[in-house]
């Protein structure tokens, strides 16, 4: 590989918001040739060491397409133009392989944009390659026998967590201003958490539902990823709003949530409820420090911060049932099409997708029946708080070696997913949740907060997490990145 260009280490530790280059985008200000030269020179020095982008354009095919990008009239561009973008490895982009870190699918190229591209593409994004996932989107650890392991920037020996791992990572080392991500587990928030960036889960309905489920089980969600929140909502306000083929589409349209870009200097009268481990689960002390800290800044910005969490403790129950009952569907059409698709994958992908087709009726339908009980506990809780704030993650990031956490502090983890509970019980309620920035262990480790907003309270949740991030700044810190050891 060549050396990187001259002063590329001080330029990686600038950061410029995607908020500002767009707008320098659209006003022609700064060329798209520019952009994506100077993008490209940062994929070159750092993606051969953190392996987080993958099926990327050459340089001179990006180019043509900024080149074309410039061509277009001002008064023409969207509000995504010319920002480079590389969507997670299950969105599926013309022309582009969509894979699913599954070694099968490694020459599956896309024909058409699906619905997430298509609004990306509409709003001016070029879209360069995608970024990495564990092999099917399964489990908060990034890595595939197609294109190995993702690595965290801030410790090349531990994991980025995921699924949207190499979406995190990408953002955390600059590479990329702005990355979309799916969460369905906590595959946006895990990996914010563990790569000091921001990750939003809308609530079920904000975002068009695509290849997830339409009406029954739905768990899944697409949201955007960036290195603050005021980021986040710009790609938000283009990712967001109705769609004639969601049964369950929200009627406020993208541009309602830019309002988030105007936060409160305060958070008097709020009401907050803390929860360092939802209902008694397992935290690394570390964690439970920050997230306690976390709490304090709450506190002193004005709000009324409580002890109190939801009953959530049939949620995991719920969840277990409902993802596997989804993943029989994809295991069903791989058993039509590959019938030897279970020698190419890995372990717990094989486990929870024979689980899903091991379910009958009843075990799906209960697990609806509780899902709706315990949607109305929360939305009782909700009447009394604006927001939720509890752990992102119940971990720090961990070696690479380890393809799941088996215990914490410990306690043992049954399945491979247990350990993420503190995310997978808040995505049952299908409320919006965020992690953001919020400290770092005595290792050099990030640590984020996660906070639930109220049913359908999407814009209240980004203005709450916007005033979090503005009087903390963690979002500032920034890995050590040295491309002279590359």
């Amino acid at each position: 590989m060549s050396n990187p260009p001259a002063g590329l280490a001080d330029q990686l530790k600038k950061s410029t918001s995607a908020l500002q280059l767009s707008r320098d985008l659209r006003e022609g200000k700064i060329s798209a040739r520019e952009v994506m030269s100077d993008t490209y020179a940062r994929i070159n020095a750092i993606n051969p060491q953190v392996n987080a982008l993958v099926n990327l354009l050459t340089e001179d095919q990006a180019d043509r397409l900024a080149t074309i990008a410039d061509q277009i009239p001002i008064a023409e561009r969207g509000p995504l133009h010319a920002i480079p973008m590389a969507p997670k490895d299950a969105v599926e982009v013309k022309g582009f392989p969509t894979t699913w870190g599954f070694v099968p699918y490694a020459n599956n190229i896309a024909s058409t944009d699906d619905a997430q591209a298509s609004r990306l593409r509409k709003a001016g994004a070029i879209f360069i390659g995608h970024s990495n996932m564990p092999e099917f989107g399964l489990g908060s650890h990034t890595f595939n026998n197609l294109f190995g392991s993702t690595l965290n920037p801030y410790d090349l020996d531990k994991t980025p967590g995921g699924s949207s791992g190499g979406a995190a990572v990408a953002l955390a080392t600059s590479m990329l201003p702005l990355a979309d991500g799916s969460d369905m587990g906590g595959s946006l928030r895990n990996p914010a958490s563990f790569c000091n960036v921001v990750g939003f889960r809308p609530s079920i309905g904000r975002v068009p539902a695509g290849r997830a489920m339409p009406w029954f089980g739905r768990l899944s969600t697409t949201g955007p990823m960036a290195k603050t929140v005021a980021d986040a909502t710009l790609l938000f306000a283009v990712q967001a709003g109705p769609d004639q083929n969601d049964p369950l589409t929200l009627p406020e349209s993208g541009d309602h949530f830019l309002d988030a870009l105007m936060p409160p200097e305060h958070l008097n009268g709020y009401r907050i409820a803390y929860s360092p481990d939802l209902y008694g689960l397992p935290i690394e002390p570390e964690v439970a420090t920050i997230i306690c800290a976390a709490a304090d800044v709450m506190s002193n910005l004005g709000a009324a911060v409580e002890h109190n969490a939801p009953d959530l403790r049939q949620a995991m129950s719920v969840f277990q049932t409902q993802r596997a009952a989804g993943l029989a569907i994809l295991g069903n059409t791989l058993d039509r099409n590959l019938p030897d698709w279970r020698s190419h994958a890995k372990d717990t992908a094989v486990w929870n997708i024979e689980k899903g087709q091991a379910l009958c009726a009843t075990d799906i339908l209960q697990s609806e029946i509780t899902r709706g009980q315990i949607y109305a506990r929360v939305a009782d809780f909700f009447s009394n708080y604006d927001a939720l704030i509890l752990p992102a993650a119940q971990v720090t990031p961990f070696s690479i070696d380890i393809d799941w956490i088996r215990e914490i502090n410990g306690m043992p983890m049954t399945t491979y997913i247990d350990w993420m509970t503190i995310c997978c019980a808040i995505t049952v309620t299908g409320l919006p949740a965020i992690s953001v920035p919020a400290g770092f262990t005595s290792a050099g480790l990030p640590v984020g907060l996660q906070i639930v907003g109220k049913p359908r309270g999407d814009l209240d949740l980004l203005k709450l997490a916007h005033t979090f991030e503005r009087a903390t700044q963690f979002g500032l810190r920034q890995p050590e990145i040295d491309p002279s050891k590359l």
